[in-house]
């Protein structure tokens, strides 16, 4: 048989081209990472937050330097702890309007610290030391329970924690409940005398750096027939987060609380945490018709107890809030 040296260099080419082409597709690929896992948003148990509020008005009213105070603060630290946060007790000194030098304590607790995407949960812890707008002139001196104005905030924050705990999520979240916030001067004081806690955490943050997305701050969240407004100092550093989660309330079937009505400015711990941090929050609080405080009939008396408390109002909130937070984790917000 003749073969033509042409003809073997070719053949021989043509096999080795054929070998190398078949190496290179029998090799693996590397596998595509596996797709987030989805986590569903939790049922907020209002019954379980309703009670985290009778908890906290059972100690009496948590005005800053009481020893009332210092054991609901002892119980909050340990109870975050038992829903497997992380707690931080940030304590400050702050003198107030009326020269009192208050000892108070920012309760921060963490949910996966290590993960720079975060959110931001706050309300304020503490009440008035002053039911300074009762009818009854002569309780005006008086400390108010705060069932509402302190403690429904907390006690929806408490039910999320909860619910972090049982359904947890790679998202970080922050909770943060401020000391000192209604220690303020009423009635043509200087709007710094109120929020003090915010104000010393904004300028002394817990961790170097500390950022986070967005905030939500939690003021009065509890009464029947709540209605939540658009604020103006919500709207002026947070609008489109703000409108964002109201139409998710409203989608939700939250409308008659989630009103898409825009109300005045208002002075609260939001105000100082997106001037001294600059991360956008805003403000979910109870802001009535016809009010003349511009809050409810029983802010700032001695009205502000269990009574007031409603729990499809704790439902609509919490239930709000925790979407938000799950749909953030899933990257469906």
């Amino acid at each position: 048989m003749y073969f033509n040296a042409k003809t073997i260099f070719w053949s021989i080419l043509i096999i080795a081209l054929c070998f190398s082409t078949s190496c290179k597709e029998d090799k693996p690929d590397t596998p595509p990472p596996p797709p987030k896992k989805e986590v569903k948003v939790p049922k907020f148990e209002r019954d379980s937050s309703y009670t985290f509020i009778q908890t906290q008005v059972n100690f009496g009213p948590r005005v800053t330097n009481t020893p009332e105070h210092a054991a609901c603060k002892d119980w909050l630290v340990g109870k975050f702890k038992s829903f497997g946060a992380e707690v931080i007790e940030q304590d400050f000194e702050a003198k107030a309007y009326t020269g009192t030098v208050l000892k108070g304590t920012n309760i921060i607790a963490q949910y996966n610290p290590g993960n720079k995407n975060r959110i931001l949960l706050a309300a304020h812890w503490d009440t008035r030391p002053v039911a300074d707008y009762d009818p009854d002139e002569s309780n005006r001196d008086k400390p108010i329970l705060g069932a509402d104005d302190g403690a429904s905030g907390v006690g929806v924050l408490l039910e999320i924690a909860r619910q972090l705990n049982l359904n947890p999520i790679d998202l970080g979240v922050d909770f943060i409940l401020f000391d000192a916030e209604d220690y303020g001067e009423s009635k043509g004081g200087d709007y710094k005398t109120w929020c003090l806690g915010s104000q010393y955490w904004g300028k002394n943050l817990h961790k170097s750096g500390y950022r986070a997305n967005y905030g939500i701050l939690l003021d009065m969240v509890g009464a029947k027939n709540a209605r939540f407004t658009l604020d103006e100092t919500s709207m002026t550093y947070a609008p489109a987060f703000m409108r964002k989660v109201w139409k998710l309330a409203q989608g939700m079937g939250y409308g008659s609380y989630f009103v898409s009505e825009q109300t005045q400015i208002l002075i609260d711990d939001h105000l100082f945490i997106n001037q001294l941090t600059g991360i956008p929050t805003i403000d979910i609080i109870n802001r009535p018709m016809k009010s003349e405080t511009g809050f409810g009939d029983y802010w700032h008396t001695l009205n502000d107890n269990m009574d007031v408390i409603d729990k499809r109002t704790l439902r609509a909130v919490g239930q709000t809030v925790l979407a938000v937070v799950y749909r953030e984790n899933n990257g469906t917000f």
